[in-house]
């Protein structure tokens, strides 16, 4: 089956450009072209729902610079390990505080930067007087999108694969990353965790776009179906995950937020839904202030 596994990246793959003490790494391409794309498409959906087109990118430089802090620090917080006096599993070394604020060597949480990110977003549209649920709703099916191309990110780091398989879509890591587990053969394949991530979100995306078509979601319920479409699908994955993680009883911390996130979501998307069919509210939002 070997001749059929997903093969690692090519040597150096990580670095897309280096130029003397300034690198460019993939992982940092995979994610700016992901809010990229995701930018451009709730910008369409944003005037289709007959907002200002510039509104969203004066959401944008809000809503990033909030998302990419928010990432940095829920990493950190579940990952204190690697920073205050725990050790870095793949080295036996002992991390520092001051390597909290290396955002440059990764460490992105996506739990932080949704919310952060949904935080800065809100304080742009009450700055600008338009609808925050509106906007979320038009920019939903965009950041599930972006999430899916930032993981390719995660393939040229080699990292944040899951456990041992002889399925033939195995993953290839190469035996001298520091990510390779140390306690398996050189010659073993992982679940492509990564990739499973983007078939995952792609498919979440494709469905958000059906469901609100075909129910004419509106009022936070495309957001929060959007909640629920990733949740779902992070909870299985992380079981599969092997990778270091904080544990609380036992289970990855990132499964408990999941479970709860994902409850979270499903009680506001009813409740919304029962109360737009009760207030008999309009099918399609505006932009305006709420």
């Amino acid at each position: 089956m070997i001749p059929l596994a997903i093969p690692s990246p090519p040597e150096g793959a990580e670095v897309l450009i280096s130029l003397g003490p300034l690198e460019i790494r993939s992982y940092a391409i995979a994610i700016l072209t992901g809010i990229f794309v995701g930018l451009w498409w709730a910008r369409r959906r944003w005037v289709e729902r007959g907002g200002a087109p510039e509104v969203v990118e004066d959401i944008a430089l809000w809503a990033i610079p909030f998302g990419i802090i928010g990432g940095r620090i829920y990493h950190v917080i579940s990952s204190g390990y690697l920073y205050f006096g725990g050790e870095n599993w793949w080295e036996g070394t002992r991390g520092t505080w001051i390597d909290a604020f290396k955002i440059w060597e990764g460490g992105l949480g996506i739990w932080g930067a949704i919310a952060f990110g949904a935080l800065g977003a809100y304080i742009a549209c009450r700055r600008k007087g338009v609808s925050f649920v509106t906007f979320m709703d038009a920019a939903a099916p965009g950041i599930l999108l972006a999430q899916a191309i930032g993981r390719l990110g995660n393939y040229f780091n080699q990292e944040l694969f899951g456990a041992p398989t002889t399925l033939p879509w195995g993953l290839v890591v190469d035996p001298s990353s520091p990510n390779f587990p140390r306690e398996y053969p050189v010659d073993t394949l992982f679940h492509p965790t990564f990739l499973y991530e983007i078939l995952w979100s792609l498919a979440g995306v494709v469905l958000i776009i059906y469901l609100e078509r075909r129910f004419r979601l509106s009022g936070g319920q495309v957001f929060w179906l959007y909640v629920m479409i990733y949740t779902s699908g992070r909870l299985w994955i992380e079981t599969v995950r092997i990778d270091e993680a904080a544990l609380v009883g036992g289970v990855r911390i990132n499964v408990w937020v999941s479970i709860a996130v994902l409850a979270l979501a499903a009680m506001m998307y009813m409740r919304l839904r029962s109360r737009k069919q009760h207030n008999g509210e309009p099918s399609v939002a505006v932009p305006g202030a709420d």
